[in-house]
């Protein structure tokens, strides 16, 4: 009104013609404002998608239980693949549920962000892990063994942790260089690398991790998401919300009723735990053909299934905010050395059979990419595009020296 006041005789004739004659705008309707019952869950993509996986495993398993000679590696490793895919997508399901479930309870978004969406991404090691302890508790490992399940446990977060902050991180700087804010250096940074290095410290001291460490692993964990969620308001909105439009973009956000949650909740776990025991029997079945160590096997092939939720998410995080994806991998790689491997040690201590292969390479690799990643971080607080390279370099030559290690 204020702009129409200050014009001409002219002027005002003319605005009162365009206001005549232009059309009322409509307003867009909400997307997915009806509430979907559990009878859509059925017809929902994502569900086919975990379906069409379990079907397809299901099958495969049966073929090769009537007829043996189609057993090979060529069969568990399509078998590990398909357990790994469904993993990650019922993961994906699990979170979902949780998140609905807590919506509906009052739970602010950012501390679900901070909570359910963080463990998102790591929800398939920590399932690895925790599946691998168990089976290990069911048949120890014998002495000398190759494909002991605790090896396999922990070659998968090692393995983890070194993709993310070397391969995944490199390609994600490759795509588009990016800022780091100085803050989470200081704090999540420097958390990330002592998380790795207490780790390393505690079966270095006797070969194992027993259950009071595992429990402090846990402790710690719960100690720091306890003080960002203090102190969320500062430090976390950004990553959080950024991760969430690109969650709802994907068409994952549906607006479902409680019993549709408590579905996803449910199914998704069970669907889950059924994966990655599938994921830890293929392994298992990999490294024999091969004749290669679990911890092998898990710090390649599973390691690089398990962390591409992490390099989806990052990748697509780069191009809205250029400091979110490194914060999202931080994020995932305190989560793998603290809880991941903490709660697997409290389902069974988690001996290492192979000692010398996490001595002389598997652990130093791990710990000199992660303190390389952090120079490269806190010289200008910038990533660029040969940094990434130099990572990604990284990668090629710790798995050249493992397979000469082999």
């Amino acid at each position: 009104m204020e702009r129409v006041a200050g014009m001409s005789g002219d002027e005002k004739d003319d605005v009162g013609e365009d206001i005549i004659n232009e059309e009322p705008k409509k307003d867009k309707p909400p997307k997915n404002n009806r509430m979907r019952g559990i009878l859509s869950l059925f017809m929902w993509n994502q569900v086919l998608v975990i379906a069409s996986l379990f079907l397809a495993m299901m099958g495969v398993q049966t073929i090769t239980a009537e007829d043996t000679s189609l057993s090979g590696i060529a069969i568990s490793a399509f078998l590990l693949l398909l357990a790994i895919g469904l993993l990650i997508t019922s993961a994906d399901f699990f979170v979902e549920g949780a998140k609905g479930i807590a919506r509906r309870a009052g739970i602010a978004e950012v501390i679900i962000g901070l909570t359910i969406v963080s463990l998102g991404t790591s929800l398939p090691e920590i399932l690895i892990s925790s599946q691998a302890a168990w089976e290990a508790y069911t048949n120890p490992c014998q002495v000398g063994a190759t494909d002991c399940a605790t090896d396999f446990a922990l070659g998968n977060i090692y393995g983890s942790i070194l993709v993310q902050i070397t391969l995944i991180l490199g390609i994600v700087v490759l795509i588009k260089p990016m800022n780091v804010k100085p803050a989470w250096i200081q704090r999540d940074g420097a958390m990330m690398f002592l998380a790795v290095l207490l780790l390393s410290m505690l079966i270095l001291v006797d070969g194992d991790l027993n259950r009071f460490e595992g429990g402090l692993l846990c402790l710690i964990y719960v100690l720091y998401m306890t003080y960002l969620i203090q102190h969320r308001d500062e430090i976390r909105n950004e990553e959080f919300e950024t991760i969430e439009d690109i969650r709802t973009e994907s068409g994952i956000e549906l607006n479902w009723t409680g019993a549709s949650y408590g579905v996803m909740l449910i199914a998704g776990l069970g669907l889950a735990m059924f994966a990655s025991s599938r994921v830890v029997d293929s392994a298992a079945n990999i490294a024999i053909e091969l004749g290669v160590p679990s911890a092998v096997v898990g710090t390649t092939l599973s390691a690089i299934g398990t962390s591409v939720p992490e390099l989806a998410v990052a990748i697509l995080a780069a191009k809205r905010s250029t400091g979110v994806a490194v914060g999202t991998l931080i994020g995932s790689n305190i989560t793998d050395p603290l809880l991941s491997v903490g709660i697997a040690a409290i389902v069974n201590p988690i001996e290492v059979t192979n000692f010398t292969l996490f001595n002389q390479l598997i652990m130093p690799a791990t710990l000199f990419c992660t303190a390389l990643a952090l120079v490269f971080m806190w010289t200008d607080f910038k990533f660029n595009r040969q940094e990434g390279c130099i990572l990604i370099i990284c990668y090629v030559a710790f798995l050249a020296l493992l397979y000469g290690a082999i």
